[in-house]
């Protein structure tokens, strides 16, 4: 069974950077997609980002296309989700999910807890 923990939220002004990490307990981190989704209060979740098993193929929502960067490291077992640039209507939890190379979340089978990002205007 996966699991998958994130961490690196926090409270940021508009205009600032955090990176956000993705922690998975798992041998075969490498054979999975990696995704990050975000979910504000009110709204559905919604797709961020998602990098393919290699780490070579990325996909961006255009909302954050040219501000976030998705990346991964197989031998650490980790994903990264790093954000410049950050606007209010970027608050959200943000959640990663391991599963296929797609931007639906029903493609992917194991999610971490999320974290909290909050950008003050």
């Amino acid at each position: 069974q996966v699991q998958l923990v994130e961490s690196g939220g926090g409270l940021v002004q508009a205009g600032g950077s955090l990176r956000l990490s993705c922690a998975a307990s798992i041998r075969t981190f490498s054979s999975y997609a990696l995704g990050w989704f975000r979910q504000a209060p009110g709204k559905e979740r919604e797709f961020v980002a998602t990098i393919n098993w290699s780490g070579v193929s990325t996909d961006y929502a255009d909302s954050v296309k040219g501000r976030f960067t998705i990346s991964r490291d197989n031998a650490k077992n980790t994903g990264y989700l790093q954000m410049h640039n950050l606007k209010p209507e970027d608050t959200a939890v943000y959640y990663c999910a391991a599963g296929a190379y797609r931007r639906a979340s029903e493609s992917y089978g194991a999610w971490g807890q999320g974290t909290q990002v909050t950008v003050s205007s």
